[in-house]
């Protein structure tokens, strides 16, 4: 029997997987240089530790320009699925509020701190006076008001026994000075009480607010829930499209990829890569030692 046969096909196969384990080595092994005196050997460090900085330039590029790029997360951002789950996860914080018998105020003093609720809430007072005090203390108003009430007067006076003998033509004829000096007074009257009144009818309607249990809340709103998670869906998508460009202009995430990448340690990017990519590596060189036994039955032939 020729062993000649089958010596040569194996020990193209041996050949093959030691030079391809030994290549695969080499994309991270060594991790440093190595020197026979002042003569650094060729293929060291290992092409990964000595062209990680490239690398990592071309993989951060790779990964903003089409993997993590505006279109892509702006797609998955605005999918029908994500618009579900925000939709899902608003639904079920309202079925959960509506069963909550803790007060408003309570439930903010959980969510936030004391002091973050204490400054919304006197800040939200404050804006909400500001805008009252300002349509309060408009000379129109007292002009409307006086119009409105002098023309009811007279509606009511016309309606009445009065009218018959043309009471309601009086007050036409002096509808005018009567508008002119009741507009006055009104706006006398608002001038002098206005921050008083504001600021009663706020605390009191906040304090109302505030000590409302939720259940109570969500319950007495339950026809305006659907336009309200509409708007934050609408707000959500508006803010997507409008923001995500400065977001990631911010972020840089090809710069992210490449910092992370150049301070990984070499040992922990070589397991990260073997651990993603460790069976695809093992047919490779199984792969070696395949074609190395065909060679060397081939070779038989010539």
């Amino acid at each position: 029997m020729d062993y000649q046969y089958i010596v040569s096909p194996i020990v193209g196969a041996l050949i093959g997987l030691f030079t391809n384990s030994v290549a695969l080595k080499m994309i991270f092994r060594p991790l440093t240089p190595k020197y026979i005196g002042k003569w650094q050997l060729p293929f060291t460090p290992g092409i990964i530790p000595r062209e990680r900085k490239r690398l990592a330039l071309t993989v951060g590029t790779a990964i903003s320009e089409n993997l993590m790029n505006r279109e892509s997360i702006e797609r998955t951002l605005l999918s029908q699925e994500m618009c579900d789950k925000i939709a899902s996860s608003i639904d079920v914080f309202i079925a959960k509020q509506s069963l909550n018998s803790e007060s408003f105020q309570s439930y903010l003093y959980d969510t936030l701190s004391k002091t973050e609720v204490d400054t919304i809430v006197n800040s939200t007072k404050e804006d909400l006076a500001g805008v009252l005090k300002a349509k309060l203390s408009n000379p129109e108003l007292g002009k409307y008001v006086s119009h409105v009430v002098i023309q009811h007067a007279i509606e009511k006076t016309r309606e009445s026994i009065f009218g018959l003998f043309g009471g309601d033509q009086f007050l036409k004829a002096v509808a005018a000075p009567a508008e002119e000096l009741l507009a006055k007074n009104i706006n006398q009257l608002l001038e002098n009480n206005s921050e008083e009144m504001v600021n009663k009818v706020i605390n009191k309607e906040a304090d109302n607010i505030l000590n409302s249990p939720m259940s109570e809340i969500v319950t007495s709103h339950k026809n305006r829930i659907e336009q309200a998670k509409a708007n934050i869906l609408s707000s959500y998508k508006r803010i997507v499209m409008e923001q995500l460009p400065r977001i990631l202009a911010t972020l840089n995430i090809s710069r992210i990829v490449e910092d992370r990448i150049n301070d990984m340690d070499v040992k922990e990017l070589e397991r990260i890569t073997l651990q993603v990519v460790s069976k695809e590596l093992k047919w490779i060189v199984w792969l070696g030692g395949l074609l190395g036994f065909l060679m060397g039955f081939i070779n038989l032939f010539f």
